[in-house]
C-alpha cells in the first residue's frame, strides 16, 4: 500500500506521520498520536463525538482523511487546558452539570469552543442552533447551553481590556 507522509501541527505540536490514503483523523489522533480524547461515535459525521478545529473550524474527524489535513493546525480536546488548569468551557461544564456520560463532551467542548472564539456574545437560542449538530443522550442540551453561556461570560471578562478590570467602583453620594 502506498503511504503519504502527512505533517500537521496538532495542539501546537507538529507531527509527521506516514498513512495509507484511507486513513481516518479520528484514527491518526487515537492511534497514531495517542490522543484518545476524540471519540468515534456513528463513524458517519452524524453524532459530532468525533469533532476537532481544524484551522479554527470544526470538523467530523471520523469522515476526514488524514491526507486532507496536511499542513493544517488541528485542535483537540486535549489542547484546550493549560497544564492542570482547565479552559473556561471545560471548568463550566463541570460546574453546570454540562455533561453525564460524557461521551459527547470532546466533541461539544470543540464546538463550542468554535462558537465562543468566533462570538463570546452568543445567547442561549444561537448555541442550541449551532450545537444541533452534536447529539447528547444523557442531558437535554439544557446544562451545555448554560454551560457555553457561562463559559462566554468569563471569556469576555478574562479578555476585557486591563483598565476595565481594573475600573474602581462607582462611589455614590
Amino acid at each position: 500500500m502506498t503511504r503519504h507522509d502527512v505533517t500537521l501541527t496538532v495542539n501546537g505540536r507538529t507531527r509527521t506521520v506516514s498513512v495509507e490514503a484511507r486513513r481516518l483523523l479520528v484514527d491518526l489522533l487515537r492511534q497514531d498520536l495517542g490522543l484518545p480524547g476524540t471519540h468515534t461515535g456513528c463513524d458517519h459525521g452524524v453524532c459530532g463525538a468525533c469533532t476537532v478545529l481544524r484551522d479554527g473550524a470544526s470538523i467530523r474527524s471520523c469522515t476526514t482523511f488524514a491526507v486532507q489535513v496536511d499542513g493544517s493546525e488541528i485542535r483537540t480536546v486535549e489542547g484546550l487546558a493549560d497544564g492542570p488548569t482547565l479552559h473556561p468551557l471545560q471548568e463550566e461544564f463541570w460546574d453546570k452539570q454540562g455533561l453525564q456520560c460524557g461521551y459527547c463532551t470532546p466533541g461539544m467542548l470543540m464546538r463550542s469552543v468554535e462558537i465562543l472564539e468566533r462570538d463570546p456574545d452568543a445567547d442561549p437560542a444561537q448555541v442550541r442552533e449551532e450545537l444541533a449538530g452534536n447529539l447528547c443522550r444523557c442531558t437535554g442540551y439544557k446544562f451545555i447551553t448554560e454551560a457555553v453561556c457561562a463559559a462566554g461570560r468569563r471569556m469576555r471578562a478574562d479578555s476585557a481590556p486591563l483598565a476595565e478590570q481594573a475600573r474602581p467602583a462607582e462611589v455614590t453620594s
